[in-house]
Parts: C-alpha cells; structure tokens; sequence
C-alpha cells in the first residue's frame, strides 16, 4: 500500500505517508493564501525522510486523501459570491424569516438566553437577490400548477441583472417530485451558457439535501453555493499541481459524514468539519484494534479542540440538522463538539468578571503564539505551556520552531498580569491559563456525554492533536477520569484517519413511517413500500460510485434509520439487522435493535413502545471497503528502565512550587517501559505530560496508556475492564 493522507487545520498542515510497510509523519505550518503549497511542503519532508523525490513518490502513489478547512475559512471571512435563489412564487420570505427564529442559531447559550438582543447574521443572500417562480408541487409529488418557464425566463434575467454569480434552485417538494428543479436548470443553461457567463454554478436544492424542510434544505443549498466557487478552484488547483508532479489518479476527499469520495462527487458543504471527522474514524478504527470499549475522541490542535464519541458497534452519532455558522441545514453530519480551545487559543482578563479567560479567538498560524517570534502580541495556551516549562524552546517541532520563552513572559505580563488587582506573577497567570484551559474542555466533554445518556467515568479518554497528550492528564482530572489513551501518531491521528477510511456515498430519504401504530397497536405491514424505498436508495448510491469507477461486486451498502418513540424531539440511528423487511420477525428485529441502543443510551427502562415507533428518515451508505494502515495491537512487554535525557523545573496547577520533572525522548522508551508522572515526554511532533499523581506505559509506535496512581489497577485490568464496557 502507497497513499498519502493529509489534514489541513487552522495552525498545521498534517501528513501522514504510507509506503509499503514504512510511515512516516509529518507537519508543516498552514498557508491559509494556498493550501497547496502547505501540503507540498509537509509532503517534500516526508519524500525526504523516505529518502526518494517527490515525483517518483507521487507517481507511485495508490491514492490521495485530503480533508480541509477550506470551507469554513470562506464562511467566516465572507468570501463567497452574490447567489440568486430561485424559489416557488409566494415564499420568497421563508429564508429571510428564517422560520422567526434563526437569528438564535449559531450562538453561545449565553447569547441564546437574551434572543431579543440577539444580532440577526447578514444574510448572504439579500431579499432582492430573492425571486419567485410560479409553480407547485404538493407533498405528495403530484403536479399542481406547471412551471411558467416564460415567467422564469424573465426572473432569471432579472437576477443575472442584479449580479448573481451563482444560482440555488429551491422549490417546495422537489424531495418528492424534483421535476420542476430540473426543467429551472435547463432552462437556466438555455439562457446563460458557459461561453456567455462562465462556469456558473447552478445547485438544486433536492441534490444536495433529500430530507423535507424546506428552510433547513434551501439554506444547506445556499451554503454549498456560497463555498462552491473557493472550494472547486482551491481543490481543483491542488488536483492540478499534484498532477504535475506525476499523480494521475483521482484525489479523494474526506466527507463530513464519514466517508470519502472523488472530488467530482464532492460538494462543498460536505467539506465542513472533513479534518475532525477523520479523526473520529480513526478512533473508532482503534477502538476495534485494541479492544478498547467506549471512548472519548479529543482532538487539541493549534485552533481548537474536536470532541467526539465512540461506543462501539457501528453506532455512529450524527447532528440531523447542525448549524454550520450562524445557518441551520439538513445534511447529516458525523456529530462534533468544537470548542475555541487550543495551542493558539488566546487568554485576557474579563474585567467584568475579572477573571482570565481563554478563547475562542485563536492566534492561528499567522501570526502564531506570542512565541513563535513571528509578529504574534497576545498570550495563548502555548505561550503559558512554554513557561510552565512543558515545552523545550530548542526542540518543539522537532527544533524546526524555535520559541522566545521571554516574548511569552513579556505578552502575559503586559497583557494580563498588568490588568489584574491581585499581585500575580507570569508563573501564577499561567497556570490559572492551563487550569481555564483544561476546565472549558472538562466541561466541553461533559456536556456532550451528558446530552446522550452517558457518564465520563464510564469511558477512557483517547487525547491526539498536537497538544491533546500535553494536557489530558488536567482534563482527566477534571472529569475524574484516570484511563487516558494517546493514539500512535497522534500528533497527526486525523491525517492518518483519512487514510484508513472507505469510498462513501449516502442516499436518504424523509419518511413518515409507524413501525407500531400506538392507536391501532399494529405493527408495520406494508413491506414493499419500506423495501421499494431502500432499494432506490441503494441504486442511487451503487450507480455514483460506478461512475466514479468503482467494480459493482466490491460495492456494499448499510441501511440506518433515525428512529423515535412517538412525538419525541429525540432521534436514534439505528443500524438496521436486514436491509429488508419480509415478515413480521424482521419488523421485531428492528424494533429491538432500536430498543437496546435507546436503553444504552438513556438508561435500560427508558424505553416507551407503548407510545409508538416511528422511522422519520431511511439513509443507505452505500459504500466500498479499501485497504486500511493497521495499528498493531499494542502487547504486555517487561517493564524496561527508560532513561531521561534531561531535566527541568515545571509547575502544575494545586501544586506548590517548582518541580524537578525528568525529561525523556518518546524514540528512546521501549514498548511496556513505566514511566512515573512528573515526567515529560517528547516527541517530534508533540509532548506528553504526565503530571503528578499519574504513570504512563508506553505502547507501540508511540502510543501510550496514562493511568491515574491513585486507582491502583494493572493495564490489563484496565483494558479487560474497557472492553467489557
């Protein structure tokens, strides 16, 4: 296996190289300009650690996987062009009003708490770049008034007049009858050829979201407009050069739903979040490896801090509607919690509060941490590790970066420590900065387990990034838990999470569906309807990926439903047992499926059939399995006395003074070695830090088990004890 996988994050460009039986890591500063010449520079480093060029590497390479930031980027900086929506005559308001209630999504709790207040979000497509087509087609697909095309011919011009540059076709029930959005994009190219406009983008609303709501589908399509542009000529550039150096294959790009695809079966919403869902498939590929049970998928960069859940099974959690920005859609993604917490994440003083606070306003990759010595003038996360003594001013990024330990002292000092009424000095304001730190992300993490049923202490905390190893011990901590599990490769785990994931496509459809009828205490009879929906869906998805190239005998599919008891807000997706219904026995077999996994989630009991259960969406992942990088399973070694290759004075957070912490290289420790916590351990790419009052056994290829000393268990018991949860 040759293949190259790379992770674009708002600090560092990640990538991981396979070639043959040799990988290898490598990392490069991001270039928000040209992401390519970020990713070319972290691919020259690791030609060269190979020893070859980089063309005779590229042209031997399997496949190209690349995941990016690049969409989210546009969003935030309002870099995207002037977009004409062309929706059904008579609700030219439905995305303005945003169902009265939009100018809450995207915001804090806080902020959510006091909506009257709330600023609504400028709108990227203003009311007059808003124009009506008269037509209708009812709920049920059936034509009611037939599209006046002489009519939308003129609506179309008028528009163009105004200055779109792109065009969302969104009208009421194509999800049922897409016929109409169809004929609105013909005509469009009638109109306006490319040898007269360009390659102007032209997205139908039933393409790029299949479930009914109007609003959430017509704004996921504006979405897709707005980033289209940015995302095809960025991708398509980098597809060029990769061309030029002799890659002939397709490149593959990491969905956030899980899964990759060529880049012509790509839209760009599908782009958001692809870095951090990467990583969760990498989790969830290690979970199965080592036998670990449920974890938690933390991933710390430079920008922010990923939060994901892995429970085992297949069961993947998804957000059926996030909101992306200030904008709610309707294309299912792999569920994150982001929070502003990372390496470049920037502390000041809340006078009102008069408290230091961190986040969510990160210094990026330029300038960078006050430290890095590039221009950077506010204190952030590293610039407190760095005084902290965590990290070694001559050897982080493998002395590639060299950081100024005073800039540091000098930012904190003039930024915070001037503010402050208490008497504190740099060491003090950095370690309130690492405990602020490590509390929002404690918090962060208790949250989004708490929403779903489960307890913190239930799970083993899986820290990757570049800075999850240097502060899990704290987060732990906070959550009480005392199992911690650093990944091989963590520094870049979501690059090599692209690298072991399927080609997927995924089809699916809205469906009001009782599996039992609580009012007729029956339940599903009617099969063929259920069956003729999955395999229109299975088509779908199997002819997509035959016209990527895909051989049909390698092409499987899975059939998930969201599923809910009665009226309930709360959706479960349940992987089904049999991807058809023929009898009744089949129908049991769903029903206890969903029952097991509600019960796993909110509590055996919880369960309320008598209210009836009902199917509100039919997703078919149709899917190819390809060859994936393998995480040897980590064995019980002797123990081996490692040997320190230094030592400096640290301080932690609740203990007094400095501390001598021996210092060792991560190439130096042998697999099953037990270090003893005050200790680092440094790597190329990243540190770990075991604090007090915790010990570390290292695994292979630098993974490694932290456990808590104070709970006095074996790293057998622990993993027997993961497994059985």
């Amino acid at each position: 296996m040759k293949q190259v996988s790379v992770d674009i994050g708002g600090t560092f460009t990640d990538c991981f190289l396979v070639w043959d039986n040799i990988q290898l890591e490598t990392k490069a500063l991001t270039t928000h300009h040209n992401l390519a010449l970020g990713f070319m520079e972290a691919l020259e480093q690791a030609c060269m650690e190979l020893g070859k060029d980089i063309r005779t590497v590229l042209s031997q390479l399997d496949s190209v996987r690349y995941a990016t930031t690049l969409g989210t980027n546009a969003l935030i900086e309002r870099k995207g062009p002037k977009i004409g929506l062309l929706t059904t005559a008579g609700y030219e308001s439905q995305v303005p009003l945003s169902r009265g209630r939009g100018y809450g999504d995207g915001l804090t709790p806080e902020e959510q708490s006091d909506l009257p207040a709330a600023k609504r979000p400028e709108p990227i497509v203003p009311i007059n770049m808003i124009a009506g087509v008269r037509e209708r087609i009812d709920y049920k697909g059936d034509i009611v008034l037939p599209l006046d095309e002489n009519h939308l011919r003129e609506q179309i011009r008028l528009l163009v007049d105004r200055g779109a540059q792109a065009f969302v076709v969104g009208l009421m029930n194509s999800v049922n009858n897409p016929v109409h959005e169809r004929r609105v994009e013909e005509i469009l190219l009638e109109e306006y050829p490319t040898h007269m406009l360009g390659a102007m983008p032209v997205i139908l609303s039933h393409q790029v979201a299949e479930r009914k709501g109007e609003y959430v589908r017509i704004t996921s399509s504006i979405l897709d407009a707005y980033l289209h542009d940015q995302m095809y000529h960025a991708l398509s550039s980098l597809e060029m050069t990769l061309k030029e150096y002799g890659y002939n294959k397709p490149m593959l790009v990491v969905h956030n739903i899980g899964g990759m695809a060529q880049l012509n079966s790509t839209h760009a919403l599908q782009t958001i979040h692809s870095g951090p869902t990467a990583g969760i498939n990498a989790a969830e590929h290690l979970s199965e490896e080592f036998e670990v049970g449920h974890l938690i998928a933390m991933d710390m960069g430079g920008t922010s801090c990923d939060i994901g859940i892995v429970v085992g099974g297949g069961i993947r959690f998804y957000d059926f509607n996030p909101v992306i920005d200030r904008w709610l859609v309707s294309v299912p993604m792999l569920h994150l919690g982001i929070i502003g917490a990372g390496g470049g994440s920037i502390a000041r003083y809340d006078k009102t509060l008069n408290h230091i606070e961190v986040g969510p306003s990160s210094a990026g990759s330029e300038p960078g941490p006050a430290c890095f010595d590039q221009g950077g003038i506010d204190p952030t996360v590293t610039d407190a590790d760095l005084i902290l003594g965590y990290l070694d001013p001559d050897y982080y990024a493998e002395g590639h970066i060299n950081l100024n330990k005073r800039r540091s002292e000098f930012v904190i000092e003039n930024e915070i420590c001037d503010e402050l009424d208490e008497n504190l000095d740099v060491i003090d304001v950095a370690l309130q900065i690492k405990k602020k730190v490590d509390t929002n992300m404690a918090h962060a993490i208790f949250k989004e387990l708490g929403v779903k049923g489960y307890d913190p202490k239930n799970f083993t905390l899986l820290a990757y990034g570049g800075n999850g190893p240097l502060h899990c011990c704290g987060i732990a901590k906070v959550l009480d838990i005392d199992k911690i599990l650093i990944p091989p490769f963590s520094s870049i785990f979501s690059a090599v999470g692209a690298g072991i994931m399927d080609q997927v496509n995924i089809h699916e459809k809205s469906v009001f569906m009782n599996i039992y009828d609580s009012n007729t205490r029956k339940l599903l009879e009617d099969y063929d309807n259920f069956n003729s929906i999955v395999k229109e869906l299975e088509k779908e998805g199997k002819d997509e990926l035959l016209r990527q190239g895909i051989p049909q005998d390698v092409i499987h599919h899975r059939l998930e439903l969201d599923m809910r008891y009665g009226n309930q807000l709360t959706q479960t997706s349940v992987i089904s047992p049999v991807n058809r219904l023929n009898s009744m026995s089949d129908v049991m077999e769903l029903v206890k499926a969903f029952s097991v996994n509600y019960g796993e989630r909110f509590g055996e009991g919880s369960q309320q059939p008598e209210a009836g259960i009902r199917i509100n969406t039919i997703r078919v992942l149709s899917y190819v399995e390809l060859e994936k990088v393998s995480f040897k399973k980590a064995a019980d070694y002797p123990e081996a006395a490692p040997k320190p290759v230094s030592k400096r004075e640290c301080y932690f957070v609740d203990v007094d003074g400095p501390v001598t912490t021996l210092v060792y290289r991560s190439d130096s420790i042998s697999p099953g070695a037990t270090i003893e916590g005050p200790a680092l351990i440094e790597s190329p790419r990243t540190t770990y830090l075991i604090e007090p009052g915790w010990k570390m056994v290292m695994g292979e290829q630098g993974s490694a088990w932290i456990l808590n000393t104070h709970k006095k268990k074996s790293l057998k018991k622990v993993r027997k004890e993961a497994v059985q949860k």
